[in-house]
């Protein structure tokens, strides 16, 4: 059997500031439990280990950096940019920590190539999940005293620039990596787990939430119908942004799961049965909830939409 290509892995998410402190909890290991990913294993995480330590809280590193800078900001500004690099699983296989840590010392000698030591606040590498993977997050300033990840990380065509300056730079000191499919072709964008989890924790709360829905069809307007729109609408909230969400990503989940036998030899990393089963569910999962947003009254979910437009917005995910 033909042993499984290994690939160098490196994807960017642009943030706000007001993630921070929850992106913060998660690398960092703040909490003591981590109820919504069940991946980390706690008796695990005293093996993770920092390349970068952070001096200070997420949100004050960034502050610091971007006010010695001067940079000029906007409200929707990228603040910082968090950036997961790891490799296929198979390649951390019987490897020793040491190799481990020399595989992540060469990814962050290269972010530091690319963005600057001085905007990196830190890199920590978690050990306690089911592969090894590196968080480091920067503030994407550049050179001239700007605040623009547009500009440090660039359009599509740029970034897939970026996967072959880092599949290089990796390979030169591990040969056994090979580049994987650019998602130019492909026309694929990852999917990151949090929306997995985040399609997961909706679905289980639907059932109530559709027994609720189907009182306020009965109801007549009162105290009673208002009180289940106030349960409903946080939900109905946090449902209508996660489809938006989706809809980046449909082109993945497309490709990933249609039945097209000539793509079946394009065989990568992200492309396991593994991972294809876990996309089917996460497609079937968001046509249940596109259904039941479509089964809401119009004018009860007229409503919600008032209701959500009238709240503060948050950073949550």
């Amino acid at each position: 059997m033909a042993q499984k290509a290994q690939h160098a892995i490196l994807r960017f998410a642009k943030h706000k500031a007001g993630p921070a402190g929850a992106l913060e909890a998660h690398h960092e290991r703040t909490k003591e439990k981590y109820a919504s990913n069940p991946d980390i294993d706690i008796s695990k995480s005293k093996d993770n280990f920092h390349i970068i330590q952070p001096t200070q809280k997420y949100r004050k590193e960034i502050d610091t950096r971007i006010k010695a800078a001067g940079c000029r900001t906007r409200k929707d500004s990228t603040m910082f940019v968090d950036t997961l690099i790891t490799a296929s699983p198979e390649f951390f296989t019987d490897r020793s920590k040491k190799e481990i840590q020399a595989y992540f010392t060469e990814a962050v000698a290269f972010m530091e190539k690319k963005v600057g030591r001085g905007n990196i606040f830190s890199a920590v590498v978690h050990m306690d999940e089911k592969t090894p993977h590196l968080h480091l997050c920067f503030t994407p300033i550049t050179e001239d005293g700007r605040l623009s990840a547009k500009e440090i990380l660039g359009n599509r065509a740029q970034l897939s620039q970026w996967q072959d300056e880092f599949h290089a730079h990796m390979k030169k000191a591990f040969p056994v990596l090979k580049r994987g499919e650019s998602a130019l072709v492909t026309k694929r964008k990852h999917i990151p787990t949090w929306l997995f989890k985040q399609s997961i924790d909706l679905t289980r709360q639907q059932q109530a939430i559709e027994k609720a829905v189907s009182e306020i069809g009965v109801l007549n307007a009162g105290k009673k119908r208002d009180e289940i729109l106030e349960m409903v609408g946080p939900y109905f909230s946090r449902l209508e942004k996660h489809l938006g969400q989706m809809k980046k990503y449909q082109a993945t989940i497309d490709y990933l799961t249609q039945e097209n036998e000539g793509l079946k030899e394009k065989v990568n990393s992200e492309k396991s049965i593994q991972k294809k089963m876990e996309v089917l569910t996460l497609k079937k999962e968001n046509e249940r909830l596109r259904r039941f947003v479509e089964s809401i009254p119009p004018e009860v979910r007229r409503i919600l939409r008032e209701q959500h437009q009238q709240r503060p917005k948050d950073h949550d995910l």
